[in-house]
C-alpha cells in the first residue's frame, strides 16, 4: 500500500479525520487507548472527538460507568468501555500473568499475600471505591508494604484476576486528577460477552488502527506471534486483507469535509506507539526523539498530513514551551489551531 494511502486510511480508522459524535463513542471504537499519563490518555479521546471537549467531559464518562482503567494489555494501563474489560482480560490476563511472575517472585507476591489483600480491600471497595493511596493504607494495616512496586502491582494483579477497575474520578482542581478503584462485579452490571473474545480483540484492533498486520497487534495486545496469528485467522471474516498480511475494516467511518490536517497528539498516543513499525509515522531518524527512550516515555506528538513533524508538552499549549520541530509545517496556522484545541481541553 502506497505511503499516502495508508496514513490517510490510518487518520481515518483512527478517527482523526472521522471524529466521533461523543468521548464513549470513540472509546467504543478504539477499543483501548494507552493511559498511564491519565491527562494524555484523555485528550486521546477528545482529539477522536467533534468539537471542543473538555476534561470534564471525559471525566463525567468515566463518572457515569461508561469508561474504566486497568492493566488490560502488556502491563500497561488503558482506558477502555466499562462493558469491554472482561473478555478483554479474558485473552490478554495469561500473558500479561506470565509477564509479570520475575517480578512478582521479587517482590514476594504469592497467592498467600494476594488471598490476604483481597480479604482487606474487597469491604472497603463497596462503598464508592477508594484511592491508590487509601488501599496502600489498607495494606499497610495488614502488614504489606506498598512501597518498590508492590502495592502497584498487587493492585495490577486484582484488575487482570477480574476483581477491581478505576472509575469514577476522584474530586479535585486542577489537571492532575486519580480515580476511586471499585469492584468490578458493582460498577460493570452488564458485561460484553463476544462469541470469540480472541477474534473480537483482532477486529477491533483493526476497526481502530488499520490498515495494520499481524505483527502490529502482536505489540499492541502483548500476545504472541502464535496467538496473534490465530487471531488473524479466526477473524478473517469480519475483516479486509487489503494486501497480502495488511488488514482494514470492513465498514469504515467517514471523512469529515473540513479535516485538519494537524494534529496535537499526546504522549504515548495509539497512532504512533501501537505498531511494531513506526517508521510509516515517523522518520526513523526522529524516532528516538520521540521514543520510548531509556525512561519509557513516549512524546507527545504534531501530525502533518498522517507523519510526525514534531514533538511538544502540556506547557506548550499555554505558550510557556514552543514545539520542537523536525520539518517546518506547511500549515503553521494549523499547528496553532491544533495546540489551541488542547488549551481549551484543559481549560474546565
Amino acid at each position: 500500500m502506497k505511503s499516502a494511502t495508508l496514513l490517510a486510511e490510518r487518520l481515518r480508522s483512527h478517527r482523526l479525520t472521522a471524529p466521533t459524535p461523543t468521548v464513549s463513542d470513540a472509546a467504543h471504537h478504539m477499543l483501548a487507548v494507552q493511559s498511564q499519563d491519565f491527562t494524555a490518555g484523555r485528550w486521546a479521546l477528545a482529539v477522536r472527538t467533534r468539537g471542543d471537549v473538555t476534561l470534564r467531559d471525559v471525566d463525567r464518562a468515566f463518572d457515569r460507568g461508561d469508561l474504566v482503567r486497568g492493566w488490560t494489555m502488556r502491563g500497561t494501563l488503558h482506558t477502555v468501555p466499562a462493558r469491554d474489560l472482561g473478555w478483554m482480560l479474558e485473552v490478554t490476563a495469561a500473558r500479561q500473568r506470565q509477564q509479570a511472575a520475575t517480578r512478582h517472585r521479587q517482590l514476594g507476591i504469592d497467592d498467600d499475600m494476594i488471598a490476604a489483600v483481597v480479604r482487606a480491600v474487597t469491604p472497603s471497595l463497596r462503598d464508592g471505591g477508594r484511592t491508590r493511596a487509601e488501599l496502600f493504607e489498607i495494606l499497610e494495616g495488614i502488614g504489606i508494604d506498598p512501597a518498590g512496586q508492590r502495592g502497584i502491582h498487587l493492585l495490577f494483579t486484582l484488575t487482570i484476576d477480574g476483581l477491581i477497575c478505576q472509575g469514577p474520578v476522584a474530586p479535585r482542581t486542577g489537571v492532575t486528577r486519580e480515580q476511586r478503584f471499585v469492584l468490578v462485579e458493582d460498577h460493570i452490571p452488564d458485561p460484553a460477552r463476544p462469541d470469540d473474545p480472541l477474534a473480537e480483540l483482532f477486529v477491533r484492533y483493526i476497526d481502530g488502527h488499520g490498515p495494520a498486520g499481524v505483527a502490529d497487534f502482536s505489540w499492541w495486545s502483548g500476545l504472541t506471534l502464535g496467538q496473534s496469528r490465530e487471531a488473524a485467522a479466526r477473524a478473517a471474516e469480519r475483516v479486509v486483507e487489503v494486501e497480502e498480511g495488511l488488514f482494514r475494516a470492513v465498514r469504515r467511518p467517514r471523512r469529515t469535509m473540513d479535516a485538519s490536517a494537524v494534529h496535537a497528539l499526546g504522549a504515548f498516543d495509539e497512532y504512533y506507539i501501537s505498531y511494531a513499525d513506526r517508521t510509516d509515522v515517523c522518520a526513523p531518524e526522529h524516532l528516538a526523539a520521540v521514543g520510548p527512550g531509556k525512561n519509557g516515555m513516549v512524546r507527545a506528538t504534531l501530525i502533518e498530513q498522517g507523519r510526525v513533524i514534531g514533538t511538544w508538552s502540556h506547557a506548550t499549549a499555554t505558550r510557556d514551551a514552543p514545539p520542537e520541530f523536525f520539518a517546518d509545517p506547511a500549515d503553521p496556522a494549523g499547528v496553532t489551531a491544533a495546540l489551541g484545541r488542547f488549551a481549551r481541553f484543559l481549560d474546565d
